[in-house]
């Protein structure tokens, strides 16, 4: 049977037009969920944790107290044990793998302690804040001080080297990652250089007020 070219094109283009009236009515594909968002935590023993469980280092310590102030962040531990700057260079692609919106960088120190010229200390430390800004990033910049037995002039430089890297990355600075716990024996282990599970709880209620104006809700 023969039918009319009408009848033809009823049959093919009426369900065409139907199916395309159902896809305007439906609603929209559900968006993908938003990219959690990453706090990196780079430096060297002291970020690591060196002696404590894993629960009481300060990333850890971290990720609780974001938490309870209502902040959705996951917190990374990139702490290496003995790290310089020069290994934290390398290590900034590693880093950068996790996306992170916020870096806490907490390095040098190492650097002092073998005696390594400061104009190659601040070099690194420059080109790890930049690359992690290049990225996108917000960086903390958190300074150390050394024992006065390292030479007043050589410990003040060091010191002062920390302002010279934030002041160039225009990046926030904690003058003293170790504040209120550096020197501070009931606070720290017994080799009086890393913090106990207390000391580091300082560290984070200390470290708070610069971080805090970096997140977002």
């Amino acid at each position: 049977m023969r039918l009319p070219v009408r009848a033809i094109v009823r049959l093919v283009i009426g369900p065409l037009l139907i199916g395309l009236a159902v896809a305007a009515l439906a609603p929209a594909a559900a968006t993908p969920a938003a990219q959690e968002r990453v706090i990196v935590a780079f430096g060297d023993s002291l970020t690591a944790g060196l002696g404590v469980p894993v629960g009481q280092t300060y990333p850890a310590l971290l990720a609780e107290r974001l938490k309870r102030e209502g902040y959705d962040y996951r917190v990374i531990n990139a702490g290496v044990s003995g790290d310089t700057t020069a290994g934290g260079l390398r290590r900034v692609d590693w880093a950068l793998r996790a996306k992170p919106d916020v870096v806490i960088v907490e390095l040098g120190v190492n650097d002092a302690f073998r005696g390594q010229k400061l104009v190659g200390v601040r070099a690194n430390l420059e080109q790890i804040v930049a690359r992690f800004q290049a990225a996108g990033a917000r960086v903390l910049i958190a300074g150390m001080r050394l024992p006065p037995n390292y030479g007043d002039r050589y410990a003040d430089d060091f010191f002062r080297l920390y302002e010279d890297v934030a002041r160039t990355r225009n990046a926030p600075l904690m003058p003293f990652f170790l504040d209120g716990v550096g020197a501070v024996a009931q606070l720290n282990q017994a080799d009086g250089i890393h913090p106990t599970a207390e000391g580091y709880a300082i560290v984070v209620e200390r470290l708070w007020p610069y971080l805090e104006p970096l997140l977002q809700r």
